[in-house]
């Protein structure tokens, strides 16, 4: 838009610039990244502007995806690639952290909670977070014990792409990326019966909406259960 007075921005220029990103051949997700980047720009400025010049049904819409979670087997290749990498997969899988999270993660974050029945349960303090808001995610026993081991920051490592390279090399998933793992652990959740509610405490979504995509089941899961009711004879 040039340099163009924030007073003097209207409805058409954010047509117009929406039309130019879609000309310079970007992808729809991408367009849709920038325009929400511009209208919450103009909604931060509403205290300077008579009214946000943003028009509705901006943002282009978008081919809705099934969350890119890695399946089972895939899970078990990932996990073989050699130490400290296995370990760096096993708390993703286990947390659904992202990257940045993982990173910063450490043992001072570690704090023993106590459950209904007076058992106790291991948690992590996830304090800085993409909404700013400390959260706790309840640790499995078996991760909660290796973690207990550790000293410091949990991730020998902070650049994810040589990470990912590895992690590609060892396992032979060529598809495989760090945020696959929070992916993985939000599909698992709920396949195991987990609540959505507890879900979006966990990964830190300040909308149930956000969260409600990893209730899409797969058609992999769609299968099984129908392989489950044909044995039981109830198809």
């Amino acid at each position: 838009m040039g340099y163009k007075l924030l007073l003097k921005v209207k409805k058409d220029d954010l047509r117009a610039y929406r039309l130019w990103l879609e000309k310079q051949d970007k992808k729809p997700l991408t367009v849709g990244h920038i325009l929400a980047d511009a209208r919450c720009l103009f909604r931060w400025c509403e205290d300077w502007l008579d009214k946000s010049p943003v028009p509705n049904k901006l943002l282009p819409r978008i081919q809705e995806r099934a969350p890119d979670r890695l399946s089972d087997e895939e899970v078990e290749a990932v996990l073989s690639a050699p130490e400290p990498y296995a370990f760096v997969c096993q708390f993703g899988f286990g947390t659904g952290l992202r990257w940045g999270e993982l990173v910063r993660a450490s043992g001072n974050d570690l704090e023993v909670g106590r459950m209904e029945g007076g058992g106790v349960q291991g948690v992590l303090v996830v304090h800085h977070t993409k909404s700013w808001k400390v959260r706790r995610v309840p640790l499995q026993r078996g991760l909660w014990d290796e973690l207990r081991l550790h000293v410091g920051r949990f991730l020998p490592m902070e650049d994810s792409w040589s990470f990912t390279g590895v992690v590609r090399r060892h396992s032979g998933v060529a598809k495989f990326h760090p945020h696959q793992m929070r992916h993985t652990f939000a599909c698992r959740w709920l396949e195991r019966g987990g609540s959505l509610s507890a879900l979006q405490q966990m990964l830190g979504h300040s909308s149930i909406v956000t969260t409600q995509r990893y209730a899409r089941i797969s058609d992999d899961m769609v299968r099984r259960e129908v392989g489950r009711l044909e044995l039981a004879g109830n198809l």
